[in-house]
């Protein structure tokens, strides 16, 4: 019997809970190779949803002091609900891909980037958390969407959420 589950999953990644992020998808690849956001697909989108928001955070980060502090790697918005995922290497290049991809913004992440970055040393075995988000409206945001500014403002608007955890 198929699952009937929102679900959120990755070709590059084991969706298991114990995969890691290809190199690729890490500052730590090789040449051309390196920082690119990983492909993602998400399946049973509720038939009431209107559009849907990314946000991937290392969940095991921790500031100077040694505090826990989420850090947001990548934010994105008005995913219109006919996509059906994300190709690899997606971020920066919305105008390449297309079509419905092109209504597609990517947020500020924590780095003040509009763009997927990837983790870096000393980050190794962390954990990431993609998250998303099944809204019953279509957000209006402005040029400087934050992972803050996104949660705020779909508040009472969230229908669903799917997540996966890869580590690095």
């Amino acid at each position: 019997m198929a699952s009937t589950e929102f679900t959120l999953v990755s070709p590059a990644i084991d969706n298991e809970g114990k995969g890691k992020l290809p190199r690729y998808c890490t500052q730590e690849g090789l040449g051309s190779k390196w920082d690119i956001s990983p492909p993602l697909e998400w399946y049973n989108l509720p038939p009431e949803t209107k559009s849907m928001a990314l946000v991937v955070q290392d969940i095991d980060a921790v500031d100077p002091t040694g505090n826990p502090v989420a850090l947001t790697h990548w934010v994105v918005v008005n995913i219109p609900v006919s996509v059906k995922g994300l190709p690899e290497g997606f971020s920066g290049k919305k105008e390449e891909v297309g079509g419905e991809y092109e209504k597609i913004e990517e947020g500020v992440n924590d780095w003040k980037v509009r763009v997927w970055r990837g983790p870096k040393l000393p980050n190794y075995e962390d954990r990431f958390e993609f998250r998303l988000y099944a809204l019953d409206d279509f957000m209006v945001f402005d040029n400087q969407v934050t992972k803050t500014k996104l949660l705020d403002a779909i508040a009472g608007h969230v229908l669903e959420e799917a997540i996966f955890t890869a580590t690095f």
